[in-house]
């Protein structure tokens, strides 16, 4: 039997869907969203001998890396034998991110995008981060080409926001895991047991819910919103409303219905539901709380993600517990990690694939 709070919420939602079918229904019917996944989640030549075009490539790989709020907050500027990653400060998220921690964790995960491809290309990579000028070379030189699972992997990862299967991983898989994101500085923490997640949930609904009480917060965050797969591709960045498992409306219905639905009660819901479904959790913390560190942490997580990806495995960022600087250091703590920062909060386990976000086109992003 539903309570007055949840028919009042399925009318709405069921009001809003029969709207939204209708409005949908000329949109959908482009395949514009579907051309540009194609076009953006792929392999590419192996076999590019022109420096530039090669230079181009091994930027598009780089794309495909996760970014906080999918703002892909980089640059990129090539030379014959070397790509220089650099922040884009005009996408910074200073309410969900004000010390750029999220920033250099994404320019982390699209630096190793970037060495696993082109490793594959034949060239071996050299990270150099410059922490005066807070930007990032890779120099390369000429070897043996080596296309490894976790650059085959590359345009199958996803951050997948749905409910998985709540079935344990192997003690193998969990190894090959913990092995792949095993780095100097960079500390990584499974937590599998149930009354782990649930303490990981306990902060996540905290810290939730303290976000979702911030208007600044959920302004930043409605602004990065794409509700329409026609706003995906226009932007060809943001959070589309279906990756989440919300319908694609037109942004003149999506946006009053946000503000409609997103609240505290129906995310906290949200979230309990997907971390009891999953495997576990893994926690990233590195030795210092600097860009340089930060940067590192991104490179493991994505090797992490990729690794995860070659097993079936999805996974998805839940991390209120460190975006709220008053909880961070109580769930450091409360999971055993004592002083250190927690850097990254990752949910994983076997789900569905969902829709995919979008990346903006090369020219946006070479500098």
């Amino acid at each position: 039997m539903l309570t007055r709070r949840q028919f009042a919420w399925h009318t709405k939602m069921g009001l809003a869907a029969m709207v939204g079918l209708q409005a949908c229904s000329m949109e959908e019917s482009t395949g514009g969203y579907e051309q540009a996944v194609q076009s953006t989640w792929r392999h590419g030549l192996l076999d590019v001998r022109d420096k530039t075009q090669l230079g181009r490539e091994l930027v598009r790989y780089a794309t495909l890396a996760p970014s906080s709020h999918n703002t892909q907050c980089w640059k990129f500027r090539l030379s014959p034998d070397a790509v220089m990653i650099l922040p884009d400060l005009s996408r910074r998220c200073p309410a969900v991110d004000p010390d750029d921690h999220h920033l250099w964790v994404s320019l982390g995960c699209a630096a190793e995008n970037l060495v696993q491809a082109a490793s594959a290309h034949g060239l071996k990579s050299q990270v150099n981060f410059d922490r005066l000028g807070n930007d990032v070379k890779l120099v390369f030189d000429p070897t043996t080409a080596v296309v490894s699972p976790l650059f085959q992997a590359i345009p199958q990862r996803q951050c997948t926001r749905a409910p998985y299967d709540g079935k344990a991983l192997s003690n193998a898989e969990l190894t090959l895991l913990q092995q792949v994101a095993a780095a100097p500085g960079v500390e990584l923490k499974l937590l599998t047991e149930r009354s782990e997640i649930e303490k990981t949930l306990e902060y996540v609904i905290q810290g939730n819910t303290a976000q979702m009480n911030d208007p600044a917060f959920v302004s930043e965050l409605k602004a990065w919103l794409r509700f329409s797969s026609r706003d995906a591709v226009r932007s060809g960045d943001g959070l589309y409303a279906a990756s989440s498992g919300n319908p694609s409306l037109p942004a003149w219905l999506g946006s009053p219905m946000f503000d409609l639905v997103f609240k505290p009660t129906n995310e906290n819901d949200k979230y309990a539901k997907q971390l009891r479904s999953s495997a576990g959790v893994a926690v990233f913390a590195a030795e210092s709380a600097d860009a340089a560190h930060w940067f590192e942490v991104g490179r493991y997580y994505q090797r992490f993600a990729l690794q995860a990806t070659t097993l079936g495995v999805r996974n998805a960022f839940v991390n209120q517990p460190v975006e709220v600087a008053s909880l961070r250091p109580q769930f450091a703590h409360a999971i055993g990690l004592g002083p250190r920062r927690t850097d990254l909060v990752v949910r994983f386990g076997r789900g569905p694939l969902m829709p995919y976000s979008l990346r903006r086109p090369l020219q946006a992003v070479i500098v």
